[in-house]
């Protein structure tokens, strides 16, 4: 920057100049925060000038502290995100239900609020969790192309599963080896109220892909892939249990599916279907069939997420744990 010339008032002309850092206090939103600030001064009168640069450098610094001492998602982080994903930033705002204009405006060194950096952050550090968003969240994007170039970014970024395993592989593992004699009937509504108290809680489905869609079958919601794996046991309870990878699945995950485990898998395959045939995901799903009429139609992610999502409203459910109160009320009415 020294080769660099800028106009000095005082000598009224352009000159080289020389920065100095100073350790300086700034006032952000009610609070003072120290931070490293760098100023120019002329080389000929040693007058403080105005270096647009510098003073946009001073700003982020400020930004950069009042970043980190509020746990705020970086702008480093922020900017690394259309790339790492494929999406355009006017794209994500709308994917996200933001404002058109919210990302860019991030993107270019506004501070986000903490709900939204929330967001940012564990989009940033998750691309599952990016994954479940672009799936659910599709019809906001203004064009399939849109859709498909992200989407193919993301499976390139995780390969889609880690060593060859999905995540719900790991569920089931995870299912498996906290759950009793449950059978295969059992374990495919387990799945799908783990797929709907996930979205309900944490606004993303945990089972993301297209492979992993839902099925409304007679008895029931039914993942296929899941269902071909284990049928071979009929009504027994699947004895065949994988060593669980946690490293799968995040700490939230976890203490999900341990709710689901105390709360859900307690009742028998058949006490679970009952339960279903009287959701709107399964009956939506079913509608124009008659009863014991075989089917592979989908159970749309929108409308598990949709239905979930009011119960977890209509019991005031404050987290997993309260899955209890509606599973409890389920088998009174039967």
């Amino acid at each position: 920057m020294s080769d660099s010339t800028v106009f000095c008032p005082v000598c009224r002309e352009d000159v080289k100049f020389t920065v100095v850092k100073n350790k300086e206090t700034a006032i952000l939103k009610g609070e003072a925060y120290g931070f490293v600030s760098q100023k120019a001064y002329c080389e000929k009168c040693a007058s403080e000038v105005y270096v647009a640069k510098l003073e946009d450098d001073n700003l982020k610094a400020l930004y950069d502290v009042y970043r980190q001492k509020n746990d705020i998602v970086s702008l480093e982080e922020i900017r690394a995100i259309p790339k790492k994903y494929g999406i355009g930033k006017r794209p994500l705002s709308l994917l996200l239900g933001w404002g058109e204009q919210t990302f860019s405006r991030y993107y270019d060194g506004d501070m986000p609020t903490k709900q939204y950096s929330e967001i940012l952050k564990k989009i940033y550090s998750d691309p599952r969790y990016y994954l479940s968003l672009l799936e659910s969240s599709k019809e906001k994007l203004i064009s399939d192309k849109t859709y498909k170039k992200s989407m193919s970014a993301t499976k390139n970024l995780l390969d889609i599963s880690v060593g060859n395993r999905s995540k719900m592989d790991a569920v089931v593992d995870y299912l498996l080896s906290g759950c009793r004699d449950i059978t295969p009937l059992s374990l495919q509504k387990v799945l799908y109220y783990v797929q709907g108290f996930h979205f309900a809680f944490y606004r993303s489905f945990l089972f993301a892909e297209e492979c992993e869609e839902c099925e409304a079958w007679v008895h029931g919601p039914v993942y296929p892939e899941i269902y071909d794996r284990y049928k071979c046991y009929c009504f027994a309870p699947i004895d065949k249990v994988n060593e669980s990878d946690g490293s799968l699945l995040s700490l939230e995950e976890k203490i999900l599916l341990d709710n689901i485990i105390r709360h859900v898998c307690c009742y028998s395959g058949k006490t679970l279907e009952s339960f279903t045939h009287t959701e709107t995901p399964w009956v939506t799903a079913r509608v124009g069939l008659t009863s014991g009429v075989n089917s592979n139609v989908t159970i749309s992610k929108e409308a598990i997420g949709k239905y979930f999502s009011s119960v977890k409203k209509k019991y005031n459910m404050l987290n997993s744990a309260n899955i209890k109160d509606y599973m409890q009320d389920m088998f009174s009415q039967i």
